[in-house]
């Protein structure tokens, strides 16, 4: 039988982190190419501890079907502590809860854009974004971020070579895969730009309160009066990527038609971890667990970059990332990438080539991507060794 694809899904290849994962099922591999949270960070005892209270005290709620919208005392402490801390959300807002962070980007996507309209991305930019707005039938348009900076004049030009522009998608705090922190005041100014042009922003920030150095920034939803950012985070990085709980703050009548579209996909987030998330953050010390996860993450990243300072050639360039989970490498030009990959693998060292992270698949990257919170603490310094070997012998 030869099967025939849909147009929006047959030139879509699978996720290089995904298909690298493959490779991690062997113990013995370093794995820098994941993207998971530390073993170490996720509150077992007290997960355990909540889920035999909730199949003791409100077992059929746990078990039965729920509203598309989100469990009602969870939407609510969401909605509270977002705005206590981070100043997110005016009266014009509500808030969806949705089954990842990456759900809620696909979501946005396919309640604002038509096929044939464009996304603006930074280039590069998460690997799930690019594949959401991909099989949505939209076009990616790059602007390229210089250690986490795009240029606001850029970005004018580029919106106004690209007339179907409906959206720019953003990861303004520790970048994924840079690991880099947009200033405010280019924040600020994408803010006005996009203002001024009628353009919405897809801020997405699942890792930004993973701060370990330096001063927090404001979100860009944050400053939005204007009812111009949708703004989507996660449970994944603070207490646990696999219960599959994100959530996203926009404008009323963005997230009424989400709740439409999310009844298509999966009709509602699974209402057991929901309730789970719920209980944690009323009873628990939700901001404690959270400043033990940037400890944890501190000292991972102490350890990765002491190791690249020491082992690394000085041709290679790597960020100094103050929070989230991840360092962006870029080689000499004289280094193709594709050996370093395929030599680090060779040593048992798995990376993430640049190439993934690219709006436009078909250039060429001389950059990679490391995650320190996934490997133990002795692999760390190892691995980069190993790496650092790999890269001198294609060299």
């Amino acid at each position: 039988m030869e099967y025939t694809f849909s147009a929006k899904l047959q030139n879509l290849k699978p996720s290089a982190i995904r298909e690298i994962f493959k490779s991690l099922s062997d113990p013995s591999i370093i794995a820098f190419a994941a993207g998971n949270p530390s073993p170490e960070s996720f509150p077992v005892e007290e997960l355990a501890t909540i889920s035999a209270q909730i199949y003791k005290d409100n077992p059929i709620s746990a078990l039965q079907y729920s509203i598309t919208e989100g469990y009602y005392p969870l939407r609510t402490a969401i909605t509270e502590r977002i705005k206590r801390k981070f100043n997110i959300g005016r009266d014009f807002d509500s808030t969806i809860v949705v089954s990842g962070g990456t759900q809620g980007i696909e979501l946005t996507a396919k309640v604002l854009c038509n096929e044939g309209d464009a996304v603006i991305c930074e280039d590069p930019t998460f690997i799930g974004a690019l594949n959401a707005f991909r099989s949505n039938g939209i076009e990616v348009v790059g602007v390229p971020s210089d250690e986490g900076v795009i240029d606001p004049d850029m970005l004018e030009r580029v919106i106004a070579a690209t007339p179907r522009a409906r959206m720019i998608y953003l990861i303004p705090t520790f970048h994924n895969p840079m690991g880099t922190t947009m200033p405010m005041s280019t924040r600020r100014a994408i803010y006005d730009i996009c203002r001024r042009h009628k353009i919405l922003i897809l801020e997405d920030n699942p890792y930004g309160e993973l701060r370990f150095a330096g001063e927090d920034v404001p979100t860009i939803k944050s400053i939005d009066d204007d009812g111009i950012v949708i703004y989507c985070s996660s449970f994944s990085k603070i207490l646990s990527a696999g219960i599959r709980v994100g959530y996203v703050c926009a404008p009323e009548p963005v997230i009424q038609k989400m709740v439409v579209a999310k009844q298509v996909e999966d009709v509602h987030t699974n209402i057991f971890f929901q309730m789970v998330c719920h209980r944690y953050m009323t009873e628990y010390n939700l901001d404690g667990h959270i400043k033990s996860i940037c400890d944890l993450y501190r000292r991972k990243s102490s350890l990765m970059l002491d190791a690249l300072d020491e082992y690394m050639p000085d041709s290679v360039k790597f960020t100094r990332p103050q929070g989230g989970l991840f360092v962006w490498c870029t080689l000499p030009d004289s280094v193709e990438l594709d050996k370093v990959v395929k030599a680090a693998l060779e040593r048992k060292v798995a990376i993430v080539p640049g190439t993934a992270f690219n709006c436009d698949t078909s250039k060429p990257s001389k950059c990679f991507r490391l995650n320190y919170s996934t490997p133990t603490d002795e692999q760390i310094p190892e691995g980069v060794r190993l790496l650092a070997e790999a890269i001198r012998c294609v060299q």
